[in-house]
C-alpha cells in the first residue's frame, strides 16, 4: 500500500513477468493500479488482473475491512481491469459497482450476473462523504465503455488506460523512474493501445480541459505527480492525438537471402548522410510493437519485403495487418524489395501502406534477385523526393 494523497492509497499489484500484451511487447513487465479512497463511504477505483487479487487484497487489508467498501468503481471493463471485481464482492457483497452504460453491458457479458449496478453518465456526481467524484465517459479510449474518474477536492484524475504505460516497478511515481523514461513507455503504450482512436482521445482531452488537475492516476504504470510532466504528457497526448509527426524517416524490412536487406542498408545510409533522422529495423530481430512505438513520430515509413510465393514474407505481413489496425494517419510510405520472378506480391505491401492511412510517396522499388551497384544508386532519387518532403 503506499499513500498517493491524503487518505488516497495505491493498492495495486506489478506483473514482473508479463512479456506480451495482446500482441504487445513488455520487455519491462508492467502494472495493474487499484486505488482506495478513504471516506464516509470507502472507494475501490478499479481492481487487477486475476492473478494480482490476493496482492491486492493484502494491500487493502491494511487500510481496511474490504467488507468496509461501498463502491467498486470499473472505469473500464477490460479483464485486467475488471478481473477481482467478483472474488472482491465476495467481502463486500452489497457494494455498488459503478461503472457506465457500457461498462455494464460489459460486465455482465463477461461475469454473467447482476451485480449491484450503479450507471453513471459523464458530469455525474457521487458523494462519498469529504469528497465528490465526478466522472466523464470517454468511449473509444480505448474500449466503449470506458470512463475516468476525477476525485474534485483532491484534483485528481483516475483515466484508466489514458495516460498509461506497461512499466513495472517499486517505484510509483513517473518522476521517481526519470521522465524521459517513462514518457518513452508511454508513446509505446499510446501508439499500441490508443493510436486509432485520436479523434476520441481529442474529444477527452476537452473534456478534462476546464478541470484543475494535481496528478493522474492511470490504470498502467507510473503516477504524474509534477505539474512539467502533467504538462507534457498531457501535450505529447493532444499531439498524438492529431497524428502530429517529426521530419523522422523508420526503416522496416525482412529479408531471405540478403537482397532486400542489401536495399535497406543503402538507403540507411543515404538518408544518413544528408542528417536525415533514420531508424533501422529488421523483423527478424525487433518486435513489431516496438516498430510501431518509433513510427509514433515518424513522418515516413519505409517498407521492405523478400517475395515468398507470390507473397511477401509472413513477418512483414504480419506488420502490416498490426499496423492497418492502428491505422497511423498523416504519414507517407515507401516500399521496395527483391523478388525472383513474379513482383505480383508488392500490390500487397503497397495497399497494406495505403490502408493504415499512408500516402505513398513515390513507385515502389522492386529488384530481382540480387542487386547491383548501379541498382543501388539508383536509390538516391527516393532520398531527394524525402528531402524535398521533408523541407516543405
Amino acid at each position: 500500500m503506499i499513500k498517493i494523497a491524503e487518505n488516497i492509497f495505491w493498492t495495486g499489484y506489478v506483473d514482473w513477468n508479463l512479456r506480451s500484451f495482446h500482441g504487445y511487447s513488455t520487455p519491462s513487465g508492467s502494472t495493474y493500479n487499484a486505488y482506495l479512497i478513504l471516506d464516509e463511504h470507502p472507494v475501490l477505483i478499479d481492481t487487477v488482473k486475476h492473478y494480482g487479487y490476493n496482492e491486492m487484497l493484502q494491500r487493502i487489508k491494511e487500510a481496511i475491512d474490504p467488507s468496509k467498501i461501498e463502491y467498486i468503481i470499473s472505469n473500464h471493463t477490460e479483464m485486467d481491469h475488471s478481473g477481482s471485481i467478483d472474488k472482491l464482492l465476495s467481502f463486500c457483497p452489497n457494494a455498488q459497482v459503478v461503472c457506465s452504460p457500457k461498462g455494464e453491458e460489459g460486465l455482465k457479458r463477461h461475469f454473467k450476473k447482476n451485480w449491484n449496478f450503479k450507471v453513471v453518465n459523464s458530469g455525474d456526481t457521487l458523494n462519498i462523504g469529504r469528497r465528490n467524484l465526478k466522472f466523464f465517459l470517454m468511449p473509444m479510449v480505448h474500449w466503449p465503455d470506458s470512463m475516468a474518474t476525477y476525485s474534485v477536492e483532491d484534483n485528481i484524475l483516475f483515466p484508466n488506460d489514458a495516460f498509461g504505460q506497461h512499466y513495472a516497478s517499486c517505484e510509483r511515481f513517473a518522476d521517481e523512474v526519470g521522465i524521459d523514461i517513462v514518457v518513452k513507455e508511454a508513446a509505446k503504450y499510446y501508439a499500441n493501445i490508443v493510436m486509432p482512436y485520436g479523434g476520441q482521445v481529442l474529444k477527452a482531452l476537452d473534456v478534462i480541459r476546464d478541470i484543475k488537475i494535481g496528478a493522474i492516476c492511470p490504470s498502467h504504470g507510473l503516477i504524474w505527480r509534477r505539474k512539467e510532466d502533467l504538462d507534457k504528457i498531457v501535450s505529447l497526448y493532444k499531439k498524438w492525438a492529431n497524428y502530429e509527426t517529426g521530419n523522422s524517416v523508420v526503416i522496416v524490412y525482412d529479408t531471405m537471402w540478403h537482397s532486400t536487406e542489401r536495399m535497406a542498408q543503402t538507403l540507411y545510409e543515404l538518408l544518413d548522410k544528408e542528417n536525415i533522422p533514420v531508424k533501422f529495423f529488421s523483423l527478424q530481430n525487433t518486435h513489431i510493437s516496438d516498430v510501431i512505438a518509433e513510427i509514433i513520430s515518424a513522418k515516413i515509413v519505409m517498407a521492405g519485403s523478400s517475395i515468398l510465393n507470390n507473397k511477401i514474407l509472413p513477418s512483414m505481413g504480419a506488420f502490416l495487418t498490426y499496423s492497418k489496425g492502428l491505422k497511423p494517419k498523416n504519414r507517407y510510405g515507401f516500399t521496395f524489395g527483391s523478388y525472383g520472378w513474379a513482383k505480383i506480391g508488392f500490390k500487397e505491401l503497397e495497399d497494406s501502406l495505403k490502408e493504415a492511412g499512408m500516402e505513398l510517396l513515390a513507385e515502389g522499388r522492386y529488384i530481382n534477385y540480387v542487386p547491383d551497384d548501379i541498382e543501388l544508386e539508383g536509390l538516391k532519387d527516393i532520398i531527394v523526393k524525402v528531402k524535398n518532403l521533408l523541407s516543405a
